[in-house]
């Protein structure tokens, strides 16, 4: 895939736990950490606002050679269907869609950088903004199957033991 030209990537995973149950899970910003490979960990900026619509976080983010924060506003809270927010306000937009199906839920995760994000790129980087656009795509599109494994893990109860 050229990474160059991609502004837009989403993959789903089959989960066996209820979309209340998993919307809950992902929802918590607070336990980003456990399953992103870049974002250590969230917090709200404002606890009373926490999970709404317009309610803004703080995520911290650890790659080998830099590390950063981003605050982003949660654009759609909807307990069973959909979860999401904009980085910056306006740069890029991740989110979990959440479908019913048989006894399990499809939990899709999507990532689309704005033109608002591409814009920033450009200003910032100049001349880099190419190279630094396609890096981001790429984490994007590693980091996302990986987030929906682990979230499948956690989320997915343990078989029953044979210890009697």
């Amino acid at each position: 895939m050229n990474t160059a030209n991609t502004r837009h990537h989403q993959e789903s995973v089959t989960v066996n736990a209820s979309a209340e149950m998993l919307y809950d899970l992902v929802s918590d910003i607070t336990r980003t950490g456990e399953w992103s490979p870049v974002c250590t960990s969230c917090w709200w900026d404002n606890e009373s606002s926490a999970g709404q619509v317009g309610a803004w976080f703080t995520g911290r983010n650890e790659l080998p050679h830099r590390t950063w924060e981003t605050r982003s506003q949660v654009v759609a809270a909807e307990r069973g269907r959909e979860f999401a927010w904009v980085v910056g306000g306006s740069y890029v937009r991740w989110g979990f869609t959440l479908t019913p199906a048989g006894t399990g839920t499809i939990l899709t995760e999507s990532w689309h950088f704005l033109p608002a994000g591409i814009a920033m790129f450009e200003e910032k980087f100049g001349d880099r903004a190419s190279a630094e656009i396609a890096d981001r795509t790429q984490q994007a599109l590693d980091g996302i199957p990986k987030t929906l494994a682990v979230i499948k893990r956690i989320a997915e109860p343990l078989p029953a033991s044979n210890v009697t």
